[in-house]
């Protein structure tokens, strides 16, 4: 895969890029990641890449030309195949206004040959760039940030990790919060929970079994799979429960979760 980002600020990307996952898979030659400085496709002595919009209002606006100057540059794919899916490219525009980053979207943007991230900034990008250069927009949460730098950084972490043979144990990357996918089960130990089937993950304990008086849970010390597996199985709901219920709406339940959950709403307390 090939990840270009396009930013102002190319030495933001020297310290995110240079550690764990996406620099073993740069080593590794699963992924190259090229950053380019949109001010190197400016024509005007100050290399000017942003101005006042139209209509009035505060703050400033990135102009199209470097932009689209920038991505010609490149010899990307048009718009037109990589929306029509003739080519594995995508044309992300890093925005506050774009759709919310999930790991869904990590999993999709993972099986692409080429990414190209527009990293915003200022008070947005001049709307050309979103209907006739980008293909979508996306954002990294609910809140604005001075421009789509950090995003970009996540992003590319989130998706690297999902390239096979970029972590160690590519079996894990199915055993975590958000992922929706069929049970994974190790003949070795006992039956993960996940993909977590659109849960947040269970809690996970290591040595010392007792720490200070805080000992790891007894159905984990129990050597019995099953125990195991349901105990992590209603930690997941748990926890999902009390920090993103909202999930619970798109996660794969069975009779026995929808149980467990009738608990916890009833009685505030599932560890009877």
């Amino acid at each position: 895969m090939k990840a270009d980002i396009v930013t102002i600020f190319p030495d933001f990307f020297r310290g995110p890029l240079d550690y764990g996952i996406t620099r073993r898979a740069q080593e590794m030659g699963l992924a190259k990641i090229q950053v380019h400085d949109l001010r190197e496709f400016t024509r005007d002595r100050h290399r000017t890449v942003d101005d006042r919009p139209f209509g009035g209002g505060e703050g400033m606006v990135l102009k199209p030309e470097p932009l689209f100057e920038c991505l010609e540059s490149m010899g990307v794919a048009s718009r037109e195949e990589r929306l029509a899916g003739r080519v594995k490219q995508s044309v992300i525009l890093l925005s506050a206004q774009g759709q919310r980053f999930t790991q869904s979207i990590a999993t999709e943007l993972a099986s692409l040959d080429r990414i190209v991230f527009i990293c915003g900034r200022y008070e947005g990008v001049d709307e050309r760039v979103a209907d006739f250069l980008a293909d979508r927009e996306i954002s990294i949460g609910d809140y604005v940030l001075s421009g789509g730098e950090m995003a970009a950084a996540v992003i590319v972490e989130a998706v690297m990790r999902l390239l096979p043979g970029a972590v160690g144990n590519e079996a894990s990357t199915r055993q975590e919060s958000f992922t929706v996918e069929a049970r994974v089960t190790d003949a070795g130990g006992a039956d993960s929970t996940c993909g977590s089937n659109g849960l947040l993950d269970y809690p996970h304990y290591t040595r010392p079994a007792d720490f200070r008086g805080m000992a790891v849970p007894d159905a984990l010390m129990s050597g019995n799979h099953e125990e195991i597996r349901c105990w992590r199985r209603q930690r997941a709901l748990e926890k999902t429960f009390r920090n993103r219920p909202d999930l619970l709406e798109g996660a794969v339940l069975s009779e026995e979760d929808n149980k467990f959950l009738a608990r916890i709403r009833q009685t505030g307390n599932d560890r009877d």
